[in-house]
């Protein structure tokens, strides 16, 4: 069992950026891949990134590349994502997610998710 707990959310200016946090529980959090989801209301949860459980293995969407870099630190059993050059459409919930592999942009192929923290990009 994990459990997870985002924050680092908040109002920002377009343009600007934000580097959110995801602390988990448990000894094991170094055996999961970990990922960045995001979500507006009405629509499905859209992947953002994943990174591998050693921090190989990095997938970015399309997107979101070039925007957005995903890290972990095991011995803090955290994984972040900072957002540069935010847009007023990449406003949204922010979920991380834990599961057995990066390699995939499948909400359903992770199975422990935190509770979400807003992002609200103004123009």
């Amino acid at each position: 069992q994990v459990q997870l707990v985002e924050s680092g959310g908040g109002l920002v200016q377009a343009g600007g950026s934000l580097r959110l946090s995801c602390a988990a529980s448990g000894r094991t959090f170094s055996s999961y891949a970990m990922a960045w989801f995001r979500q507006v209301p009405g629509k499905d949860r859209e992947f953002v990134a994943s990174i591998g459980g050693s921090g190989a293995g990095t997938y970015y969407s399309t997107s979101m590349k070039g925007r957005c870099t995903i890290s972990r630190d095991n011995a803090k059993n955290t994984v972040y994502l900072r957002v540069y050059s935010l847009k007023p459409e990449d406003t949204a919930v922010y979920y991380c997610a834990a599961g057995p592999t990066s390699a995939t942009t499948q909400a359903v192929s992770y199975d422990y998710w935190g509770q979400g923290t807003q992002v609200t990009v103004s123009s």
